[in-house]
């Protein structure tokens, strides 16, 4: 009870992108030539900056910032209006495009398939966001900005990231981040050595049923899992947004990778990034 007290003090914000999914239940993943019918759908916004807010909404039971752009189309207007629904105060920066969308086909043992349709768009410094309320916020977890913009998020107490942010963005914008959280297992967020002149306070790298590893720290467990497998999108953006929040709240480095570790694998038995309502 003392923790989830913590955890409900905290004003966390994100800031990043956003990408509208569909979400495709097939028996197995896409094959040249072959037809199948999809058992279930659904569609929601998602990537890592909206997956990763939505989670930290859940965790702490507050509204969340969420620092994004979306192209004035449809699409945006139905994103920004279910995003508020799942608990986040959205800031957008509007764009004269169309928002990007995105289709994961899930299988039978919970693997999935995804495809992106559309430029990444990502908030930057000199759109017209409400940046100084980055300052009061106990962390901000960065997916997609500018270099000027993650300057605005290092105002924060504790400042997270994903390595898709991208490394010359993260170079450039000459901040160190208190953790650097991606996957060992996917090459896009892959750290080489010597890639950042400022080291992050803490890497972790995932390895999905395999737990992970952490510098320092070492290797970690997996949370096991309460059921079968579902779909594994959006696994990897829970466990962040649990570790931001585990550091956010002064907790140590084991204790925010275990509370992110839940946050995973309770991702992984909802069809979906979060569970659906």
């Amino acid at each position: 009870m003392a923790m989830e007290h913590a955890l409900a003090q905290l004003e966390l914000a994100v800031v990043g992108h956003m990408e509208w999914v569909s979400f495709v239940a097939v028996e197995q993943l896409p094959l040249a030539g072959v037809v199948q019918h999809a058992h279930a759908f659904r569609e929601e916004p998602a990537g890592a900056g909206a997956v990763a807010a939505v989670q930290l909404a859940r965790l702490t039971g507050r509204r969340v910032h969420f620092f994004t752009a979306l192209g004035r189309d449809a699409t945006g207007e139905q994103a920004a209006d279910r995003l508020q629904q799942l608990g986040l105060e959205l800031h957008v920066a509007w764009r004269a495009c169309s928002s990007r969308r995105g289709v994961s086909f899930v299988d039978g043992a919970g693997e999935r398939s995804i495809t992106v349709i559309g430029e990444r768009l990502s908030p930057q410094a000199d759109d017209p966001l409400p940046w100084s309320l980055l300052a009061a916020c106990d962390g901000v977890f960065a997916t997609a900005a500018d270099g000027a913009a993650l300057q605005y998020c290092r105002r924060a107490r504790v400042l997270t990231a994903t390595p898709r942010l991208r490394l010359p963005v993260l170079e450039a914008s000459g901040v160190a981040l208190d953790a650097l959280i991606g996957s060992a297992l996917d090459p896009a967020e892959q750290v080489p050595a010597g890639s950042l002149s400022r080291q992050p306070g803490l890497r972790i790298a995932t390895e999905g049923a395999q737990g992970g590893w952490s510098s320092p720290g070492g290797r970690y467990a997996a949370e096991p899992l309460q059921g079968a497998v579902v779909d594994s999108y959006g696994c990897g953006d829970s466990f962040a947004a649990g570790v931001t929040a585990g550091l956010a709240a002064g907790w140590p480095a084991a204790e925010a990778i275990a509370l992110g570790a839940r946050c995973g694998a309770a991702c992984a038995g909802v069809f979906g990034p979060y569970p659906a309502g």
